[in-house]
C-alpha cells in the first residue's frame, strides 16, 4: 500500500509525551500517529464514543434518581416531624420560658453531636431506614410499590 506524507504540528507537551511513549514501546512516531488517525476515522470509534457517553449518562441518571429519592424522603420526613411536633407540643407558660430555652439549647447541642458522629462514621440514616424497610433495596419506591399504594388510597 502506498503511503502519503504529511506534516503535523503538535503542542510541545504532546510532542514530548508522544516521543516518550514511542521510546518506551519501541515504535516510531509515524506508526503511532497513523494508528491514532485510523482509529479516529474508523466507524467503530464513533460507536465506542457513543457507548462510553451512554454509559456515563446511565451512571448520572442513576445518581440523579438516587438523589431525587433521598430528597423526597428527607422532605417527607421533615414534613411529618413538623406536623407531629406542632400537634403534640403545647405552648410553654411565661414563667417557664427561660428553662425551656435552656433545655432546647442542650437538646440542640446533643443533636449536633449525634449528627457529627453519624456523619463522621459515613452513615446515611436514609439508607439505614430504607434497608430496614426493604432489605433488598430494589423494592424501595419502585413503580410496583407506588402503583399498589395508589390503589390503597
Amino acid at each position: 500500500m502506498k503511503r502519503g506524507r504529511i506534516n503535523v504540528y503538535l503542542e510541545r507537551e504532546h510532542e514530548t509525551r508522544l516521543r516518550e511513549w514511542c521510546a518506551i514501546r519501541g515504535l516510531s512516531k509515524s506508526e503511532v500517529i497513523a494508528a491514532a488517525v485510523a482509529s479516529f476515522l474508523s466507524p467503530e470509534s464513533a460507536d465506542r464514543r457513543e457507548a462510553a457517553i451512554a454509559k456515563r449518562l446511565d451512571k448520572l441518571t442513576q445518581q440523579y434518581e438516587r438523589l431525587a429519592r433521598d430528597q423526597m424522603i428527607e422532605v417527607e420526613t421533615l414534613a411529618l416531624f413538623i406536623r407531629y411536633f406542632l400537634s403534640v407540643s403545647s405552648p410553654v407558660p411565661d414563667g417557664h420560658q427561660e428553662a425551656a430555652r435552656a433545655q432546647g439549647k442542650a437538646r440542640f447541642a446533643q443533636f449536633i453531636e449525634q449528627l457529627a458522629r453519624h456523619l463522621q462514621r459515613g452513615g446515611s440514616l436514609v439508607k439505614e431506614v430504607s434497608e430496614e424497610i426493604y432489605p433488598s433495596g430494589e423494592q424501595f419506591f419502585s413503580d410496583k410499590r407506588r402503583d399498589s399504594s395508589a390503589g390503597d388510597a
